[in-house]
């Protein structure tokens, strides 16, 4: 018989655990939630004050039986679930069902997962925090009210089986907004004049700025031409010279938004992908001669706060690989609204680096824990330091200039260089020579480059999560279930990493903000999850968001019902006639986007595939290309007439006037087909073998 029960949430917790502790303690897994709210109904009394009707969760009947006869066995029992909002419902939940009083100080949490904090934890347990598990209930009680008041409208008016989610609602509209911003955006046409300079054979580039000092913008190539024709052959002379110096200071540790997106820029991880391999690495990894440890701290995180611990260990690391100057001791302003509850991530050993313990870990394994590392590590560092130097340069009455910086002190990009969304120049060398105010340069030659303005970028995971980070939509635990969910719904898919929104996804969208726009908007979301942290740090009764919301959300709910009871969604009729009754067919949607149907239906019945077109001809026949689905979901462009007359067939959209290569483009046949599909196979199945052997 143990004399402790410690339960936690996951299996490979539970074994790291147990590795510290003795043989009087026994440490078992609640493999995540319990109980929760059922799935056919509502599950909420709103006659009675909104109470949740929970139940066990189906099928963990055996598993609640083994944790009651183990609890029942011990002289006490530790709920040591994750130490966020979700971690402190199933502790909460696991309480209810063990039958540990309210009031009982049975509650543990590890920021890290080592056998220093474990045991440190375990002899200062505290109670279960009733405002974090009242914050995790509202959200969870308030999702299921939106959800299961709207969806139903869905059914009736788009398909069955459709659903609407408060934040995922939102995030769909994010991406939809911003794919319309893209569609009628008009590109403007603008012009820059590069000058090829040379002092001593020593080349640089100088950019046109304007004439007599004012800067001039460009939009037509008869004004570029006028002024290549007056500068031609004119003198280039230095007018004006600027030295100095600019520092770049390293990014924060990382939160868990910061990660996503980095992982994402870096790695090329999905959002999902980088929660589940972190997981693993803070619960627990088997090392060589260190045994089964956690690596990095807990991965649910809003704070770069850090330990004074693990700075003083970054010191030490810093000053001994690198040399005393390139530490600085930083301290990182945690944005406001953040939570706190926790540090920013980072390795809980410094001396475990990562190549030193590689082949302990799998490939992705591997790949975050050094990122995570080195940011680590690069935050304590010193910046980088460049020598910048800026020129002025004027032929007749026109203004160039130049720009150059070097590296002068690497500093923190020794170890790291945070990525960005969007390329830049910034922080790369470019060397000029030096000059001398009044002295001449020669020219090598103008370069005038034709542009165009071009609309904002669609949204990709790491794009949108700081997006939603930044508009105060979810909370570092959510993101990853928000890209998932509207992925799996497929209102959104992915191409070229860039999330765009479905057919269905646009029809959803349209019918929910036209007629929920005080709930599918921004401003609201931001404000709810606000009034959740409210209800964490024990300022509101979570009781009360629920009641002020409910009201005008269920009015709201019956106006829409009422409103399209009679309304039919406006439908795409084509001019395809039904084979069955002559009727010309309408555009439906369906799991997969858009189908034809015939619009007697239910007298008539008949559906069609949905064949779409675009308005550019086949490269070799001039007949219509239509785009259809590979198996996997890849666009690919082939001639209706293919394969009777033409065999133009590309995975690439074709442009007005282009030459199909077939021996590039063509689409792989049955039998090429066949091998992918078996070698895809083979490797999947080798992946799953790994993972169970890892296990």
């Amino acid at each position: 018989m143990a004399d402790k029960l410690i339960i936690v949430e996951s299996p490979s917790k539970a074994n790291t655990i147990k590795k510290f502790l003795g043989n009087n303690v026994k440490v078992v897994a609640s493999m995540g939630h319990i109980r929760d709210l059922p799935k056919s109904k509502l599950g909420i009394d709103v006659e009675h004050d909104f109470e949740p009707q929970y139940i066990n969760i189906r099928g963990k009947a055996n598993l609640i039986n083994s944790l009651k006869k183990d609890a029942k066995a011990a002289k006490v029992v530790y709920l040591a679930t994750d130490p966020d909002r979700e971690g402190e419902a199933i502790a909460w939940h696991l309480a209810y069902i063990l039958g540990i009083p309210e009031n009982e100080v049975c509650r543990v949490t590890f920021n890290e997962i080592t056998k220093e904090t474990v045991k440190e934890s375990i002899k200062n347990p505290r109670k279960i925090d009733k405002n974090l598990t009242d914050a995790q209930q509202a959200r969870r009680v308030l999702d299921r009210i939106v959800g299961y008041k709207i969806s139903p409208i869905l059914w009736k008016k788009v398909k069955r089986g459709l659903s609407a989610g408060r934040v995922q609602s939102v995030a769909v509209k994010l991406i939809v907004d911003r794919e319309n911003e893209i569609e009628a955006f008009i590109p403007e046409e603008y012009w820059n004049i590069y000058a090829e300079l040379s002092k001593n054979k020593e080349k640089f580039v100088a950019r046109f700025y304007g004439k007599d000092g004012k800067k001039l913008e460009l939009h037509k190539k008869e004004e570029v031409d006028e002024i290549i024709k007056n500068i031609e052959n004119g003198k280039y002379i230095v007018t004006d010279i600027k030295k100095g110096e600019k520092k770049r200071t390293p990014a924060p540790p990382f939160t868990t938004s910061t990660m996503q997106q980095e992982a994402s820029r870096k790695l090329g991880f999905p959002i999902r992908k980088t929660m589940q391999v972190a997981q693993g690495l803070y619960e627990g990894v088997k090392v060589e001669e260190k045994g089964t440890v956690g690596l990095i701290t807990y991965m649910r995180t809003d704070s770069t706060r850090i330990s004074e611990e693990a700075r003083a260990a970054a010191k030490i690391h810093i000053t001994q690989k690198y040399g005393e100057k390139y530490y600085e001791n930083r301290y990182y302003k945690t944005k406001s609204g953040a939570q706190d509850a926790h540090e920013g991530i980072r390795p809980t050993y410094i001396d475990l680096e990562p190549e030193a313990i590689k082949d302990s870990l799998t490939p992705d394994q591997y790949k975050l824990y050094r990122l995570i590392y080195n940011r680590f590590i690069a935050s304590q560092m010193a910046s980088a330091v460049f020598d910048t130097i800026a020129a002025n340069i004027d032929v007749s009455n026109y203004n160039f200039k130049a720009n150059g910086q070097t590296l002068k002190f690497k500093g923190f990009m020794s170890v790291y260089v945070e990525d960005k969304d969007v390329k830049t120049n910034e922080d790369e060398e470019s060397k000029m020579p030096e000059l001398q105010i009044g002295e001449e340069v020669k020219k090598e030659k103008l370069n005038p480059k034709q542009s165009f303005t071009e609309p904002p970028p669609r949204y990709t995971e790491a794009s949108l999560v700081k997006a939603l980070e930044e508009k105060g939509i979810g909370r570092p635990s959510t993101y990853a279930t928000i890209i998932s969910t509207i992925l799996d719904r497929r209102y959104v898919k992915k191409e070229q990493k860039q999330l765009v929104p479905t057919d269905l996804g646009k029809v959803v969208n349209k019918l929910l903000v036209e007629n929920f726009k005080d709930i599918i908007n921004v401003e609201f979301t931001a404000d709810i999850e606000n009034q959740f942290d409210e209800i964490a740090e024990g300022k509101e009764p979570w009781k009360q968001v629920i009641r002020e919301f409910y009201t005008p959300f269920e009015q709201e709910v019956e106006k829409v019902d009422k409103e399209l009871e009679h309304v039919k969604l406006e439908e795409e009729v084509t001019d395809i006639p039904c084979d069955k009754c002559g009727r010309m067919m309408v555009v439906k949607y369906g799991k997969y986007g858009k189908f034809l149907a015939c619009p007697g239906y239910p007298e008539c019945k008949n559906v069609k595939p949905f064949v779409e077109k675009i308005d550019v001809p086949c490269p070799i026949c001039g007949g219509v290309v239509q785009v259809r689905k590979t198996k996997r979901g890849k666009n690919y462009y082939i001639c209706e007439n293919n394969p009777k007359t033409c065999n133009y067939i590309s995975w690439n959209k074709p442009k007005p006037g282009e030459k199909w290569e077939p021996e590039e483009n063509k689409e792989p046949t049955k039998k090429t087909k066949k091998k992918t599909s078996t070698k895809k196979k083979t490797t999947t199945k080798k992946k799953v073998t790994k993972k169970k052997s890892d296990k």
